[in-house]
């Protein structure tokens, strides 16, 4: 799974930590999630869309 979650936290300028603690998550699933190596929740995936600041196809939707 290909996903722009690492792009959009980076240009809000939080850190993986950040963003996990306010997703309620480890870091660790956050940067699986960014490698593509974790499938989240469609929950975890609207928290983290929010806390972004971007929509679901923003983050998560493979262009062809």
């Amino acid at each position: 799974m290909k996903n722009k979650v690492k792009f959009a936290r980076i240009e809000k300028g939080i850190t993986q930590a950040d963003l996990a603690q306010k997703v309620n998550v480890t870091r660790q699933t956050i940067g699986l999630i960014e490698k593509g190596k974790y499938n989240p929740t469609l929950q975890l995936c609207v928290n983290i869309a929010k806390e972004l600041d971007k929509t679901l196809n923003d983050l998560f939707w493979e262009k062809e």
